[in-house]
């Protein structure tokens, strides 16, 4: 699932070298991977209105679904600058 993502981002965005998925969350209720990318490329995975993103979560789902998974989120990182929390600091 995070080389979905990846592959993905790569194709999208001008910067390939600045993404960056990682696993958040992975226990038995949910799978959560984050993506963060380079600040001048974050708009060409949001796309217009969300829709490159509603349609990356979408192909995420399917794939998920294929490998039997069902709660499945991806969460794009805004802020650059910052590290993404590891999973024990998100479930807090």
């Amino acid at each position: 699932m995070q080389s979905l993502i990846e592959f993905l981002a790569h194709n999208l965005v001008d910067d390939p070298s600045a993404v960056e998925v990682r696993e958040i969350r992975n226990d038995r209720f949910a799978t959560v991977v984050g993506l963060r990318v380079g600040p001048h490329d974050l708009g060409k995975v949001i796309g217009r209105q969300g829709r490159v993103a509603k349609s990356m979560r979408t192909l995420v789902r399917a794939s998920a679904t294929i490998q039997g998974k069902r709660h499945v989120g991806l969460e794009i990182d805004e802020n650059t600058s910052i590290e993404i929390e590891d999973a024990e600091e998100v479930q807090e």
